[in-house]
């Protein structure tokens, strides 16, 4: 992320940033997947930063990378609240695939 955006919050599978006219909440298991394209997310109705991976099949999923929150309509603490449910759908895969981790 550029310099003039401020971490504020941290998870085990998300950061949260501050800009100036929004909070951007980037998931930590999608870095290094290129941005394909930047469209409005169908389930939050907040623009988001979008990348594509293959499963093993060799079919590509367009999934979110980051959204864009606005200050204007968002608080950080509502931001928060998506993170952590983020954290814990993560959390719990991460249970059922790696149960001695």
């Amino acid at each position: 992320m550029s310099q003039d955006k401020n971490l504020v919050k941290t998870g085990q599978f998300y950061f949260i940033y501050d800009d100036p006219v929004k909070f951007i909440l980037e998931d930590k298991t999608k870095r290094g997947l290129p941005v394909i394209e930047n469209e409005i997310d169908d389930t939050h109705k907040v623009m988001a930063d979008k990348g594509r991976f293959y499963d093993g099949n060799g079919r590509g999923h367009v999934i979110p990378i980051r959204w864009y929150f606005p200050k204007n309509i968002y608080s950080l603490e509502q931001v928060r609240v998506f993170a952590d449910k983020l954290d814990s759908r993560y959390k719990a895969i991460m249970e059922e695939t790696c149960p001695d981790y």
